[in-house]
């Protein structure tokens, strides 16, 4: 019988299909075959402190910069992420260090991460962050940090704000005008 071994590097929502994308390690698969979906436990832990630390980070920007630092994209890996948002010039790195001492505030209060799948109404009456342009369902999804911060998400996330550990931003640098990235670390990797 054939044995294959594949790593999945992203998973993405496609109507009513997941999609796994990724490398074949080994031997074969085809279409049919019963596989065995195996998760790597400290990776995904990692990739929760950094998806949960970019919501952190946008509210940080927001309450630093103001609310015109919306979020333009994001990507995220094991304790990295990147979080690419509006604003017209650089920052400067005395306001960094206050953005990045504003959401290690919020991870020191250890505050809950909720998800709530609501009306996509009720879910803007309650003020949460949507993304211009994204096309939402009628039932959403809302992950909820502590009282400072509603945004919809179907991502994997922690339990609380303290799981992040620590954030340390590791870069800041513009990807075209008006849009500028930061880079940051957290949990172990930030350390």
């Amino acid at each position: 019988s054939n044995y294959g071994r594949f790593k999945v590097t992203d998973a993405r929502v496609d109507g009513a299909f997941t999609l796994h994308r990724g490398y074949l390690r080994e031997g074969t698969l085809s279409l049919g075959d019963v596989v065995t979906a195996r998760v790597d436990a400290d990776r995904r832990q990692g990739i929760r402190r950094a998806h949960s630390a970019t919501h952190l980070l946008h509210y940080a920007l927001r309450k630093v910069l103001g609310q015109h630092a919306e979020q333009q994209g994001s990507k995220v890996d094991c304790d990295w992420l990147r979080f690419d948002f509006t604003h017209p010039s650089a920052v400067a790195p005395e306001t960094l260090a206050a953005i990045e001492a504003e959401a290690n505030r919020r991870v020191v209060q250890d505050a809950e991460i909720r998800r709530d799948d609501l009306p996509l109404s009720e879910a803007r009456k309650a003020g949460a962050i949507m993304l211009f342009g994204e096309k939402y369902p009628d039932v959403v999804r809302m992950i909820s940090m502590g009282d400072f911060s509603k945004e919809l998400c179907g991502g994997t996330h922690l339990d609380n704000t303290g799981q992040v550990g620590l954030l340390r931003i590791t870069g800041e640098e513009s990807v075209a005008a008006g849009t500028r990235r930061i880079t940051a670390l957290t949990g172990p990797a930030a350390l």
